[in-house]
């Protein structure tokens, strides 16, 4: 006897208790908003967090090297922070300083990357 149950899917996909977003296939858009107010910052995390994009946009004019990528990287985890938690704590204030340090050659010469270094120094205190 042949199978004539049209109620049971073949082959579906089922996704069910999704905590994000899901898509399946070629050519999806997925939008995510997310609800909620942003993290209030300091005026100095304010500054830092401007000085910090005025920065990674001035590195993209200069000669990169290992020393300018290691510290686009915290330059973006820096701002990834600050955006997230409205404050970037110690500890990455601290890899902050270090890496500007390492990229002296070129953060010594542009104007962004001493506000940088200034609004770091303002906020580990000294």
């Amino acid at each position: 006897m042949a199978d004539t149950d049209n109620s049971r899917d073949r082959g579906g996909i089922h996704v069910t208790n999704a905590g994000g977003n899901v898509t399946i296939g070629d050519n999806n858009t997925v939008t995510s908003t997310v609800n909620g107010a942003q993290p209030t910052r300091d005026p100095q995390q304010e500054e830092l967090l401007q000085a910090i994009r005025k920065l990674r946009a001035d590195l993209g004019g200069v000669v990169a090297s290992e020393q300018t990528a290691a510290l686009d990287v915290e330059l973006s985890d820096a701002e990834d922070e600050i955006e997230g938690f409205g404050r970037a704590g110690t500890p990455r204030l601290t890899r902050l300083r270090q890496a500007l340090l390492d990229a002296g050659a070129v953060t010594g010469i542009l104007a962004s990357g001493v506000a940088v270094g200034q609004a770091v120094g303002a906020l580990l205190g000294g």
